[in-house]
């Protein structure tokens, strides 16, 4: 994978008083709408550290393959940020994948409690169960518009392709496998009463899904496993062995497109329904073909990947402050950082507001005639009015002195 798995970036705000303004996190790259931290920096470095020892290395091995990574963090978090806001921009929608894929990491977990799992993914990755779900969205955002706009573009002929089966087919022995549906009617907390009204449920359900009815919509609308009814009941890819015995006793045993009675289970009914099943053996060539096209382009798609992530960077928002670097730089854009100007209060005096409130007030009382101006002739009855004088003008009040503009966000220098 091009990415790696890293934690979701926070950044901390401060409570600030009028007195003095605390730095607790220091924006280091902006990318479009979105930032990257010194934080985010630091627990990329941590998680490339943790990759690494699971690797084996330790030692001056270690420290000579950090020094050699290292230098990409940011290049990396970059790429991330601007493929996610490309996403965005081509309306891509990855919420399916994401249900689909916690599914499977509980179903390998065999954790059916909710709570427990989470608590699991948190031990697991060091992050919440949101922040996990977060990241894991965003790494499949990243991949499908790196298939859709590089990957794409990178054709393998068909006789390439089926030349290379015919001289890997040994990597394609593939173990028993079954894909499933299934439906959960939960009896948790329910009285005898309420057990027999779900497995009636239970029952009439497998009679409208044989009857025709498409189990997906049926899963979707009844299943109380509320992960898998997004994703119309669809479960992982199973092997012999990942399965209870008494569910896959079953499931190994029928063809595609069967349904289950309702399993009794201690947490309620279960249905499944079999998607498909391959016995184990040779996959045929149509079943991998896929996955020898994205074999075969693999030399092809880092340098593609990097042209068209240079076109991002051109085209993107990006400043980076002094002292970061981006390994992935467009040649000859200009990132550099750029703090906004900030305004600063002006002191005045008590008597100079109080001179200000003076002319303001006096501004607004008119000047006009209370009498005959002398060497001015009254006019006489019967005669045509005379031209009044005009009104003395209204003093301008003083300008308002300006208040300080907040500074944005990341141009407050960090305290030292």
């Amino acid at each position: 994978m091009y990415f790696r798995f890293t934690l979701v970036s926070v950044l901390a705000i401060g409570m600030a008083s009028a007195a003095e303004v605390k730095i607790v996190e220091e924006i280091i790259c902006k990318v479009n709408g979105d930032i990257v931290t010194r934080g985010d920096m630091e627990r990329q470095h941590q998680t490339l550290e943790a990759a690494l020892r699971q690797e084996g290395l330790s030692g001056l091995r270690l420290q000579d393959e950090m020094r050699a990574r290292e230098k990409d963090i940011l290049r990396e978090k970059i790429d991330q940020l601007l493929l996610i806001s490309k996403a965005k921009d081509l309306n891509i929608s990855v919420d399916a994948d994401v249900t689909k894929r916690i599914a499977e990491i509980q179903t390998t977990s065999k954790i059916a409690d909710p709570d427990k799992f989470h608590a699991w993914v948190r031990e697991q990755s060091g992050m919440t169960f949101e922040d996990f779900k977060q990241e894991l969205k965003n790494q499949l955002l990243t991949q499908k518009v790196i298939g859709q706009e590089v990957q794409r573009t990178i054709t393998i002929p068909e006789s390439e392709k089926k030349k290379y089966y015919e001289e890997h087919k040994n990597e394609f022995v593939r173990d028993e496998e079954v894909y499933l549906r299934q439906i959960l009617i939960s009896t948790e907390g329910k009285t005898p009463e309420q057990v027999a009204a779900a497995e009636k449920k239970a029952k009439n359900l497998v009679d409208r899904a044989r009857k025709g009815e498409k189990f997906g919509e049926l899963a979707r609308d009844n299943s109380d496993d509320t992960e898998t009814a997004k994703n119309f009941g669809e479960l992982p890819p199973f092997k012999r062995g990942q399965l209870r015995k008494e569910i896959e006793n079953i499931v190994f045993s029928q063809k595609k497109g069967y349904v289950t009675d309702p399993i009794r289970l201690p947490g309620g009914f279960i249905i499944f329904k079999v998607e498909e099943r391959f016995e184990k053996g040779q996959a045929p060539y149509d079943d991998v073909e896929e996955e020898i096209t994205s074999r075969l382009a693999a030399p092809q798609m880092q340098p593609k990947l990097r042209a068209y992530l240079t076109h991002l960077r051109e085209d993107a928002f990006l400043q980076i402050r002094e002292g970061y670097v981006d390994s992935g730089a467009a040649p000859g854009k200009d990132t550099s950082w750029q703090d906004v100007a900030q305004l600063k209060p002006e002191t005045v005096t008590k008597e100079e507001v109080a001179a200000r409130r003076r002319k303001k007030f006096l501004g607004i009382i008119p000047h006009g005639r209370v009498g005959p101006a002398a060497g001015t002739a009254t006019p006489s009855a019967g005669s045509g009015a005379a031209s009044a004088p005009a009104a003395a003008p209204a003093a301008t009040p003083a300008p308002a002195t300006p208040a300080p503009s907040p500074a944005a966000p990341g141009s407050t220098p960090p305290a030292k």
